[in-house]
């Protein structure tokens, strides 16, 4: 039994979000100044962020490509997808094979007015709202159920996402990810990586800072052994669980983080 959570469907300019501050981190114009405000202060105690989340979206990148190119993949649902930006997962797997098929899901009502205006003309495409948590609700939306055939092979993205989901033996990270891959054909994906720091107290200042900031829609950085156990009866490929601008990068030049105050940690499993 899930909780059912209320959705806002009302864009609040003074309350920062996730999703607006990476959009800010990333050089996006969707965002306010509360979301700017709030960053400029995560950036006096963590100032890696701004690195931290382009590559991060450089990784999300380079797995829907290898997903794509090399293990057949073609379609793909991204949980917490955030604003649109260049290089969204639909047209890096539209690049390999134009009829791949991607459902983005958030919560923010942003995401959702930005997504359905870019994403007018691409019917192999779509956005919907929910909570990430309410499985059985994105799984069984009509859009879902149009562009997504579950009895195959599909890759489902938690892309810097479980840091936002609080603890819970029924809807935590650890949860959610055992529900998911419960409903997922063999040979299938789970992409997660989540915000980790071994010092204990930059967890406990960015868990307390981005809680208040975005009045409660934020879960707690956590440490690498949390995120391994997401991983548990996946068969994870190779490199590995590593800090992602380390997974399978484009060039051995690729842009790296070089700073270890905190870093998104993960990597890519598929189901048995």
């Amino acid at each position: 039994m899930h909780t059912e959570r209320h959705l806002s469907t009302s864009i609040d300019p003074t309350v920062p979000t996730a999703a607006r501050m990476y959009d800010h981190y990333l050089g996006g114009k969707d965002n306010y100044a509360a979301d700017r405000a709030a960053c400029e202060q995560l950036d006096k105690v963590v100032p890696s962020t701004r690195r931290l989340a382009v590559n991060n979206r450089r990784f999300l990148q380079r797995v829907v490509r290898t997903l794509t190119a090399d293990h057949g993949i073609r379609q793909f649902l991204d949980h917490g997808s955030g604003l649109p930006t260049q290089d969204n997962a639909h047209q890096v797997a539209q690049r390999i094979d134009p009829t791949s098929h991607v459902v983005y899901v958030d919560n923010d009502p942003m995401v959702l007015v930005h997504g359905r205006a870019l994403l007018e003309q691409d019917e192999r495409t779509a956005v919907i709202q929910a909570d990430m948590r309410d499985t059985e609700e994105i799984f069984a939306h009509a859009e879902t159920e149009r562009l997504l055939d579950f009895s195959q092979p599909v890759a489902v993205l938690f892309n810097s996402v479980m840091h936002c989901i609080p603890d819970s033996e029924t809807d935590g990270p650890v949860a959610l990810a055992r529900r998911v891959a419960g409903r997922l054909a063999p040979g299938s994906f789970l992409v997660m990586c989540q915000l980790v720091s071994e010092d204990p107290e930059v967890r406990a200042f960015v868990t307390d800072f981005m809680d208040k900031a975005t009045q409660g829609h934020w879960g707690r950085v956590r440490e690498e052994k949390d995120v391994a156990e997401l991983f548990e009866g996946l068969e994870i490929l190779e490199p590995g669980l590593v800090e992602v601008s380390t997974w399978r990068p484009d060039t051995e030049v690729a842009p790296r983080q070089l700073t270890r105050e905190w870093i998104e940690f993960g990597g890519v499993g598929r189901i048995p």
